[in-house]
This record gives structure tokens, sequence and C-alpha cells, in this order.
């Protein structure tokens, strides 16, 4: 006697529990968010800020009156640190 199709034949048991997964992700539960306020952004940002602004304000006067130097070892010993990871 041959018996055929009978049962849960063709159907992947990995598959119906991947489905699962899916539909809960799918659900609209909240999702946790940080949000940072734009005053706390500024508190961040605005000492580094202003200490660049500096540095290239000094930099840009260096370059107008000529007496801004290069240092071939640093820039060779940054390209390495950079390429390093450093």
């Amino acid at each position: 006697m041959k018996i055929n199709n009978i049962g849960n034949h063709g159907i992947n048991p990995y598959k119906k529990q991947m489905n699962k997964m899916d539909q809960v992700n799918k659900s609209g539960k909240p999702v946790d968010k940080v949000e940072i306020s734009g005053a706390a952004k500024e508190m961040q940002v605005s000492s580094i800020e202003q200490a660049r602004r500096a540095k290239v304000e000094q930099l840009k006067t260096q370059v107008k009156n000529g007496q801004y130097e290069l240092n071939p070892e640093q820039i060779a010993k940054g390209i390495m640190n950079f390429y390093r990871g450093v």
C-alpha cells in the first residue's frame, strides 16, 4: 500500500518560525530611542567649535603673512598614524 501527500509534507518548520518572528517585528511595538536636546548638543560642540575657529583664524593669518611653515616629519607621522588607525 502506498500513501502520498499525507501530513505536513513540504512545510518547513524553520520558515514558519521566521514568518512568526517577522510578524512580531512588524507589529508596531515601540522601539527604544534616545534624543539629545539642542541645548545639550550646543554644550558639547561649542567649546570644541570655538577652539577650532580660533586655530583656523590663527592659521589663516600665518598663511597671509607668509609665516606658515610646513613640517614634513609631522605630516609623514600624521599620514602613518591615519593608516595605522592610531
